[in-house]
């Protein structure tokens, strides 16, 4: 390659993540307005898809935005940090507590260049994560299971299982299969 080639690459890359950091800058100043209607219409508007009956609530963070699936009658708590680097898939009638942070890029720690690692985060209809835990990359989270206040979930956890602790592990099982529940109604300021 020429030097001129490479240099172009690197400009329009430079151009691609300062349009991202604006996208994203906007979307956070927007966070902040206390209306649910308002909120899930621009979170729309830069590609958030968000199901019928679900709530954003205030001071949530995203990135890449156009990445992030929310399905129907799901709450996402305040200050919850969305990473739409990859796709961040979250099911039906779930409920994120206030500070969670579900983030689907990391850094390969023994990569000489610090490299970015990138997956999918997946959560299936029905769970419940507590406030301030942390879900890394790759991992899916089965039907029905609760993540304990604090958790960092860095594997898999299967369906119903109750898990806690840093790292996550399973420390009980939810008993009632047949789950069928709604949400309800989001509080109005926040």
């Amino acid at each position: 390659m020429k030097f001129t080639e490479i240099t172009r690459k690197k400009v329009v890359n430079r151009l691609n993540n300062i349009a991202l950091e604006l996208e994203v800058f906007f979307v956070q100043l927007l966070a902040q307005i206390p209306s649910h209607t308002l909120r899930k219409t621009v979170y729309r508007l830069f590609g958030i898809k968000i199901g019928k009956g679900s709530t954003v609530h205030m001071g949530a963070v995203f990135y890449d935005p156009k990445n992030i699936v929310i399905g129907d009658d799901t709450i996402v708590g305040e200050q919850a940090v969305l990473d739409g680097r990859d796709k961040l898939a979250i099911g039906n009638h779930v409920a994120l507590a206030t500070g969670v942070m579900i983030y689907n890029s990391d850094h390969d720690l023994n990569d000489p260049n610090f490299k970015a690692v990138i997956a999918p985060v997946k959560i299936d209809d029905y769970v419940f994560i507590g406030p301030r835990a942390i879900i890394l990359p790759g991992v899916q989270i089965g039907k029905g299971a609760v993540v304990g206040a604090g958790a960092v979930v860095t594997k898999d956890v299967p369906p119903y299982a109750i898990v806690g602790g840093v790292p996550a592990k399973i420390i009980g099982e939810r008993k009632n299969k047949n789950l069928q529940y709604k949400l309800g109604r989001a509080r109005l300021f926040r």
